[in-house]
């Protein structure tokens, strides 16, 4: 009975978002040729089915549902992917509303006892808006390069503890934009994908969350892949910091797109100055009013570039570019990874490439 409901429940989904029109016609179309959902892992955001497919190896089919491109928090699912989610013995998300047009869904699919790994579940949160701001203890970056098990995070949790902001009055000037779209600009900062040492968290929280939760899974390979890409990481983690490194520290202000970077600011001693949108989400909008006050902080800080998203429009960012003049747009690939063969196709190329473009674009003399 509990097979036939869900059954019905999953083609009655299907049914809704395709009369809704919700996708594109292809992609509505239910896969009747689906694995066991005993073998299937439904991830949302290409970012986090990178680092799925890396543990899991070929233990387990992994399908991601964001394709490369989307934003995140437009993203709306077709009939297919819901079947799918619906269907998975788990699914793994990013959480703290990130994916904001998957919300119900993801409720509704819990609800119904498919088991959901929320990312954020397991990395030091920070407060969107935090303005508690200290950038005096980051020597401890070269200390998260040495954690051999990664058992005693005690740095990681010190840089977690919103210590970043104690300069940020003019961020709150400009969080105070008149016309928001109605969102709620508190709450979770749920990017805390831009600081490789937060994934390091999330990857011990799902080897432990995949182990409990699929019958028959080789823990020991689990375990085994896990450490070698946790040792990548933290690889990652020192390279990085290296080539930021090369950024002067009156050059360490970043003017980005909307808050998107807090966690890394946060891990490599920079500040966010300001954001074009007022927000974490890019459904959000900027006031004419915010892009004055913008223009005078951009200025007030002799800024060179602002980093807007690969994924997102550009166009109050190139608007603001004109206004200020000598200053650079730079699209980075801030919430998604690139197309295959680019150099954002994985996670770790994700991040080494957007840092080596912060890095270029604060050290340029052009």
């Amino acid at each position: 009975m509990v097979k036939s409901l869900r059954s019905l429940f999953i083609s009655l989904s299907a049914i809704l978002l395709i009369l809704a029109g919700c996708g594109d016609d292809e992609a509505s179309v239910v896969d009747s040729s689906l694995v066991d959902s005993s073998l299937t892992v439904v991830v949302t955001t290409n970012i986090l089915g990178d680092v799925v497919e890396r543990l899991v190896g070929d233990q387990l089919v992994v399908e991601t549902i964001m394709p490369v491109g989307a934003d995140p928090h437009l993203f709306q699912a077709s009939a297919k992917q819901v079947n799918q989610m619906m269907s998975a013995s788990v699914v793994v998300a990013n959480g703290a509303d990130f994916e904001e047009g998957l919300i119900d869904i993801l409720s509704t699919i819990e609800g119904d006892g498919v088991a959901i790994f929320e990312a954020m579940s397991s990395v030091q949160a920070l407060e969107f808006g935090s303005d508690d701001d200290d950038h005096d203890d980051h020597d401890d970056d070269k200390d998260h390069a040495d954690h051999d098990d990664h058992d005693d995070h005690d740095d990681d949790k010190d840089h977690a503890d919103h210590d970043d902001h104690d300069d940020h009055d003019d961020d709150k000037d400009h969080a105070d934009h008149d016309d928001h779209a109605g969102h709620d600009h508190s709450g979770l900062d749920p990017h805390f994908f831009t600081d490789p040492i937060q994934m390091i968290e999330v990857v011990e929280g799902l080897v432990g969350f995949l182990t409990a939760n699929i019958d028959g899974l080789d823990s020991g390979l689990l375990r085994s892949n896990a450490a070698s890409y946790v040792a990548e990481l933290q690889k990652l983690h020192v390279e990085v910091g290296a080539l930021l490194g090369e950024v002067p520290s009156d050059k360490r202000v970043l003017v980005t797109n909307h808050e998107v970077f807090s966690y890394f600011a946060k891990q490599y001693g920079f500040e966010v100055v300001a954001t074009v949108i007022p927000s974490t989400s890019t459904l959000d909008s900027a006031s004419a009013k915010g892009l004055a006050e913008l223009v005078k902080v951009i200025e007030s800080y002799d800024i060179p570039a602002i980093f807007a998203d690969v994924a997102s429009s550009d166009v109050l960012a190139e608007t603001l570019a004109q206004e200020v003049g000598d200053i650079k747009v730079v699209n980075l690939y801030s919430e998604g990874l690139g197309a295959e063969g680019s150099d954002a196709a994985t996670y770790l190329d994700m991040i080494r490439t957007n840092s080596r473009l912060i890095s270029e674009a604060l050290t340029s003399l052009d």
